[in-house]
Order: C-alpha cells, then structure tokens, then sequence
C-alpha cells in the first residue's frame, strides 16, 4: 500500500526552512570550536590586536591630531571592525558547503541554507564581539558616546552584507577556477588593508586619491558609519546609497552563478573533474 506524501503549505516550508537554518548556523558558529564562546573570544583578541597595531602605528607616527575631533578609538573601531566583518563576510560564504559537498545528500539541506547559516553565523560572532568589544573599551578606557548609533549599526550590517554578497559571487565561481579564485580573494583581502579606507579620513583625502579609493564599497561604508558616529563629521566624499546598490547587483549575480553551478555540478565534477 502506497502512502501519499501531503503537500506542505508555504508557510511550513518557510518555517521549516528557518528551523533548519537556524541549526545549520549553530553548527557552523562550533566547528572551529565546541564552545562558541570561545569563536567570540578569539574573534574579540583579533579585533583588540588590530587597534592596538594601529593605535600604536598612529601614535608612533603622530598622526592621531589628523584624525576626527572626537574619541580616537571610536576612530580606529569604526574603520577596524568594518573592515574585519567585511573579510569575515567573505571568507564565511566561500567557506559555506557547495552543491558538491557530501553533506547537499541529506534531503532537507541545499545549497540556500548553506549560504544563509555561514552568513547568520558569522554575523552572530561579530555582533556578539562587537558588543564585548564596545563594552570593554566603554568599561576600561572611556565612555563611548555615538551620535546616531542606528545609523552606525546599519552601516555594521552593510559591511557584513556586501562582503557576504562578494563572498557568494567568488563561492560561484570557485568550482570553475580554484585557483584564480583563491588568488582573487587573498589580493581582496590585501588591497582591502589600504583601499577601504580605514586609515584615512575621507573629507581630508586629496581629490587626486579619491579616484583609487571610492570605487570600493567598503570605503563608502566606513567613511558613513564615521558619519553617524561623530557630532562633528559630515562625509562628503561617500554615500551609503552606492553600497546598497553595490550589494543588490552582487547577490543577484552571485545567486544567479551559484544556480548555474549548482545545475552543472553533477555533470562537470562528480564524474571526476
């Protein structure tokens, strides 16, 4: 007697879906480590160890005075922590299992979920460092005060959405070239130390150097999140429309290179490419 398989409603598979999301990015927030307090801890000394190295290279260099009237770390935090979820973001997606990864033949996963649970776990680990970093600079430096901290968050989430959006579009392409996709992404990483801009005050920038800096998303992200940070400092060489717009045109890209490798996979590398 065969037993009929009831359709599910929208709804179920949305919840379902969520469900399984949810579980997939508990597992990757403890793959590095069992306790994920621990990913938080470290991803917490990585972001200490990056101010400390620019705290001091601006100190040594006496270039603290070019910096924004305000609080210096805010300064040094706005620009470190944005550029770091941005790798993060990256290095997360393209780190997320492909439609030829062992685990796609259990029938609930897909290549979706994978995407979305490496995203949502790495945004779970920043925010979660970011609070425990805030707190311990507002705590044991100095007070921390912001101008317009929703504007500052939404500038944080930009950062971690356009370096997953990047992310996916290299996770599309990797399974054709690995190579040159990994290539691609350390000299991303690299250029990224300089060309996003966080050492700089963009409104200070020459107009001759903003040619080299304001085609980079990231750049515009932390020169707004600056914005929004400090009373005394309106960008005028950034908007934070140019990095939406960046990243709806990196996901549609990204979603339509990984279908087509998704749809090509079994034909081209299960049969031994």
């Amino acid at each position: 007697m065969f037993q009929v398989k009831r359709p599910q409603s929208t709804l179920s598979l949305a919840l379902n879906m969520l469900e399984l999301t949810f579980h997939a990015s508990a597992r990757k927030v403890r793959q590095g480590h069992r306790n994920a307090m621990m990913a938080i801890a470290l991803s917490v000394f990585q972001s200490l160890i990056f101010i400390a190295f620019f705290y001091v290279m601006f100190t040594v260099l006496g270039t603290r005075s070019a910096a924004l009237r305000g609080d210096f770390m805010l300064y040094l935090l706005t620009g470190i922590f944005a550029y770091l979820t941005h790798i993060k973001g990256v290095q997360s997606i393209m780190s997320a299992e492909n439609s030829t990864s062992p685990l796609m033949q259990h029938a609930p996963m897909n290549t979706l979920v994978a995407i979305l649970s490496s995203a949502v776990s790495c945004l779970y680990t920043q925010m979660m460092s970011l609070l425990v970093l805030l707190l311990i600079l507002h705590t044991v430096f100095t007070p921390l005060t912001f101008y317009y901290w929703p504007g500052a968050l939404l500038m944080f989430l930009l950062a971690w959405a356009t370096g997953c959006a990047v992310g996916l579009l290299l996770m599309a392409l990797q399974p054709w070239m690995p190579d040159v996709v990994g290539i691609v992404q350390l000299i991303y990483i690299r250029a990224n130390m300089i060309a996003s801009g966080k050492m700089f005050v963009a409104n200070m920038m020459p107009s001759a150097m903003i040619g080299f800096f304001d085609w980079n998303p990231l750049f515009h992200i932390i020169d707004q999140a600056r914005g929004f940070t400090f009373v005394n400092y309106f960008p005028h060489r950034s908007n934070w429309e140019y990095p939406l717009y960046a990243l709806l045109v990196l996901l549609i890209i990204g979603f339509m290179g990984e279908a087509y490798t998704r749809k090509h996979a079994s034909a081209s590398w299960s049969m031994g490419r």
